[in-house]
């Protein structure tokens, strides 16, 4: 048997091909939506991907299994409590595929979705009556279990779910034997949920023993507990977790339509029109100039989850980016179904080097330089752009929390007759900030090079209010 983990860390999204070398078949569990990895193991393995299954309707990034159904004929099955509009096959609480060296044995785990299953899987050569592991969507993570609120808009409260979910927990997969392996859906930097480990595989045992929500405890206890402090959770969630209920065009055939380079006057007319310039590059390169009114989300951080954050899903996107990496920005903007996009500047930023009318620089300061600043009379607005959390930790004295994800819609508390002064925690949010700063006119700031991880390297003072800020 073979049991093999993909893990794509700018979603924090694990996923799994599980293989009988007897029968030469490969079931393919919660597919990311670019899928030539599965499809490239297989035939190395001597496999035909003819099974894909979802644990649950993903809310953060589109699935792969209408692409894996097409490309291989593979047949899609889901739990029974969960509607499609393309066939799947229903699978019920205790339903099996037996093949000549493994099983799959479907558990009906809900609670982070109501659909939500899990899948035990026994290597038959090694034991026919112990699972060897089991996979568990979003409902057990390494450290943490599915968050329950996040179907608040279908017709769920997060208490009827935060229930089931205690009884999936303590009816389905605590009874397993410790040695089971545990093998999630998401890891660290997921908004499943909100304590999850950096490690991708468990125990069962070792789950028992340090995850908090596994604690001895009453269900009312349990539900108070895992629906509370769950972090906000990006608007394109329930738009994904509905999309992947959806036939829709496959990833390959929407980068055909996409990728396509644009001349810079069409995409000026474009912009003009409303369409969101993305710009995809490092900030530091955004920052030494780039074209005006764009935004930038760099590849090299959680491109995706700040893309669907940011981003209107109404209102075409347009890419800037290094020249050999625009069809990397689509790919990944496709892994969250933002198939909106209308092409790529031709020739990247190098397609303005003779309108310098159109760039924009940002103006960066070290943090020594920034601390003298804010010690003079007339100081910059501090406007820290981390998660409320991260700011009760720890922050620079006099800042002002404003997160990321809530600038857009708090965008009247930065004043407009001060000098401003941005930073994050590193770098990467500081510069998407920026960028929608400038979009609202807000032009006289400075982003403080490399964040409060810089202002903590120079030894410079802060504070800690323990308690997250209004």
């Amino acid at each position: 048997m073979i049991l093999k983990q993909y893990y794509l860390g700018c979603l924090a999204h694990a996923s799994y091909l599980l293989g009988d070398e007897q029968s030469g078949i490969a079931v393919v569990v919660d597919p990311q939506r670019d899928i030539q990895q599965y499809v490239a193991d297989a035939e190395k393995f001597g496999l035909q991907i003819r099974h894909v299954f979802l644990s649950h309707f993903h809310a953060d990034f589109v699935a792969g299994h209408l692409e894996l159904r097409d490309a291989c004929g593979a047949t899609i099955h889901l739990g029974s409590r969960a509607q499609a509009e393309y066939a799947f096959v229903p699978m019920n609480d205790g339903d099996t595929l037996e093949f000549s060296g493994m099983r799959l044995q479907v558990l009906h785990t809900p609670g982070h979705t109501i659909e939500s299953i899990s899948i035990l899987v026994f290597d038959l050569a090694k034991d026919k009556s112990k699972p060897f592991a089991v996979l568990t969507g979003d409902t057990l993570f390494i450290g943490d279990v599915g968050r329950p609120d996040l179907r608040a808009s279908l017709g769920w409260t997060a208490n009827e779910l935060g229930g089931h979910l205690y009884d999936s927990l303590h009816t389905k997969l605590l009874p397993l034997p410790d040695e089971v392996l545990v093998c999630p859906a998401h890891g660290a930097g997921s908004l499943c949920g909100k304590k999850l480990s950096s490690d991708t595989v468990s125990t069962l045992g070792d789950q028992r023993r340090f995850n908090y929500a596994l604690k001895p405890m009453s269900k009312d206890e349990f539900v108070r507990l895992v629906t509370a402090d769950q972090p906000d959770a990006p608007p394109y969630f329930t738009y994904d977790a509905i999309l992947n209920t959806r036939e829709r065009a496959t990833l390959d055939k929407n980068l055909e339509e996409v990728l396509k380079p644009v001349e810079l006057d069409e995409v000026l007319q474009l912009g003009d029109k409303g369409a969101q310039i993305l710009d995809v590059r490092d900030p530091a390169e955004y920052a030494k100039g780039h074209l005006a009114g764009s935004i930038n989300i760099g590849l090299g951080g959680q491109y995706a989850t700040w893309a669907g954050t940011v981003l209107d899903r109404a209102k075409p996107i347009l890419i800037v980016a290094e020249p050999g990496h625009e069809q990397e920005a689509a790919v990944r903007l496709g892994r969250i179904g933002f198939d909106h996009i209308m092409g790529y500047l031709r020739g990247g930023m190098a397609a303005l080097a003779d309108r310098p009318d159109l760039v924009w620089p940002t103006e960066r300061t070290g943090v020594l330089i920034a601390a003298e600043e804010l010690e003079t009379s007339s100081p910059p607005f501090l406007l820290d752009v981390r998660g409320p959390g991260e700011w009760g930790m720890k922050h620079i004295k006099g800042s002002i929390n404003v997160p990321l994800n809530h600038l857009q819609e708090r965008i009247d508390e930065v004043p407009r007759d001060r000098r401003i002064a941005v930073h994050c925690a590193g770098g990467y949010r500081s510069s998407i900030a920026v960028s929608i700063l400038h979009q609202h006119g807000i032009t006289n700031l400075i982003e403080i090079a490399g964040g409060l991880a810089a202002w903590d390297a120079a030894g410079l003072p802060v504070v800690s209010e323990g308690v997250q800020p209004l």
